[in-house]
């Protein structure tokens, strides 16, 4: 489903080029969760963004859902996350003048997907579809975030410190949700998180250091959102 191997980036300001990631490999199958987990400046959200398309490796070779991204151009990257990825970010980025159910639909839209109205209630939101991003708290936007990534009805889900921002117990309510949503449609997930106990709740965690994957471990048991440490 997901296949890295000896991928590069780098970022160049004037004349100094810092080099972000270092020949980076990984497989996530598919249904799995992937933790990928480091401070910050290790990489980790560059990975991310290589992985889903929304950035060109240097070199290197990445394949995601049978398609080989290296070998494409930016408009040729742009058509294959709306046709396969959907993203959940830490900042959420609704629209302010949509309502709940406008951001839902936005997502809802690129799949053609006419269902999106279970995800609103699914997500615990039904009452406030009507609501805009201002009216809502911060755990209230994320599950819109959520429902408007899953809406698109994606092959993968990609998450950057989808908790980052939110209190212990939202926290764990989104992810326990994530997780119920993942066992139920069987999509591959890759979530970024400088969190080590979230880690214990995936099937692969990829720790990363200065830009490198440090170590890589098989979870044998996954545990539930509500048996980690925070």
């Amino acid at each position: 489903m997901i296949f890295a191997d000896n991928v590069n980036k780098s970022y160049r300001n004037g004349i100094t080029v810092t080099s972000v990631l270092k020949d980076v490999s990984l497989t996530v199958g598919r249904g799995q969760l992937a933790v990928i987990l480091g401070a910050s400046g290790s990489g980790k959200s560059t990975l991310l963004s290589v992985l889903s398309g929304l950035e060109q490796a240097d070199s290197g070779t990445v394949r995601v859902s049978g398609e080989t991204l290296t070998d494409m151009n930016e408009k040729q990257r742009t058509d294959f996350r709306k046709r396969k990825i959907g993203f959940v970010f830490q900042q959420y980025f609704l629209i302010p003048h949509l309502t709940v159910e406008g951001n839902v639909r936005i997502g809802a839209h690129l799949a053609g997907n006419r269902n999106y109205a279970e995800i609103i209630e699914a997500v615990g939101l039904g009452s406030k579809k009507n609501s805009r991003p201002a009216e809502l708290s911060g755990g209230e936007q994320q599950r819109v975030s959520i429902a408007r990534a899953l809406a698109k009805q994606p092959d993968i889900l990609f998450l950057d410190e989808p908790t980052g921002a939110l209190d212990e117990e939202t926290g764990r309510g989104i992810l326990d949700y994530l997780f119920k949503l993942q066992s139920e449609l069987s999509f591959t997930a890759v979530m970024v998180t400088h969190n080590a106990s979230i880690a214990e709740t995936a099937d692969l965690v990829f720790s990363m250091n200065s830009g490198k994957i440090a170590n890589v471990r098989k979870n044998e048991i996954r545990k539930s959102a509500y048996a980690i440490g925070w």
